[in-house]
């Protein structure tokens, strides 16, 4: 695929922005001015658009392929669910619009949708609770191993270890040492997926959880996990 400025052709123009009508009482000063015209590509509007567009489908698309990051959930997220967000103005709401005077009222049906998606992943899960706090993959795994800290801390269990393979992010280690733990690193195998062998020796009645993703980093899933 051709640069954009192997298209440029000299004269060339996209758009033609009109002379200001606005009378100007000074000049730039000279000194901040430059002093050759820049080296910018000079195509048409349409080649503009080709060329980006053409760009873009060279990036690895969560439309087209499959997302191998086993720890971020955007490869689960069907596209029906951010029409649903949309409606209503619900993603259009402001932050902080809760903390103006009166605002608390205008949010009621947003914190509704919130409330009620909770109780339904409940109802799904099991589980006694549910947070939408987390705003993406990292903010959930610090929220889990805080979550997991807190739990060991209540039944009075002193845990250490928290276990990650070493084709995790970055962010595994970075939320369970925040967490307050060490972390143990298990090494991939020759198939490209975690050394379950070597992570079963790994476990022991020091270690307060396992980080580990399906599919892992690599977009591999391991057989022998159960």
């Amino acid at each position: 695929m051709r640069l954009i400025f192997e298209k440029s052709a000299a004269g060339r123009k996209g758009f033609n922005i009109p002379a200001s009508e606005v009378f100007s009482k000074s000049e730039f000063p000279a000194k901040y001015r430059r002093q050759s015209e820049p080296d910018l590509p000079e195509v048409s509007e349409l080649d503009v658009v080709r060329h980006y567009t053409n760009l873009s489908r060279l990036n690895f698309s969560v439309d087209a392929n499959f997302y191998p990051l086993g720890s971020c959930t955007m490869k689960y997220n069907p596209k029906f669910t951010e029409k649903i967000a949309k409606m209503g103005s619900f993603t259009d709401m402001h932050p902080l619009l809760p903390q103006l005077l009166g605002g608390g009222m205008l949010a009621q049906g947003s914190l509704e949708v919130i409330y009620r998606a909770e109780k339904l992943l409940c109802e799904i899960t099991g589980m006694d609770a549910y947070t939408m706090q987390p705003m993406a993959g990292a903010h959930g795994e610090l929220t889990g191993a805080m979550i997991i800290a807190s739990y060991h801390k209540h039944r009075g269990a002193k845990r250490k270890f928290v276990i990650i393979p070493d084709s995790s992010h970055g962010t595994n280690p970075a939320s369970a040492a925040i967490a307050g733990y060490e972390v143990v690193v298990v090494p991939t195998g020759p198939d490209g997926t975690m050394d379950v062998d070597k992570f079963k020796s790994a476990l022991n009645a020091d270690v307060a959880a396992v980080m580990l993703t399906c599919p892992n980093t690599l977009g591999l899933f391991n057989p022998r996990i159960k």
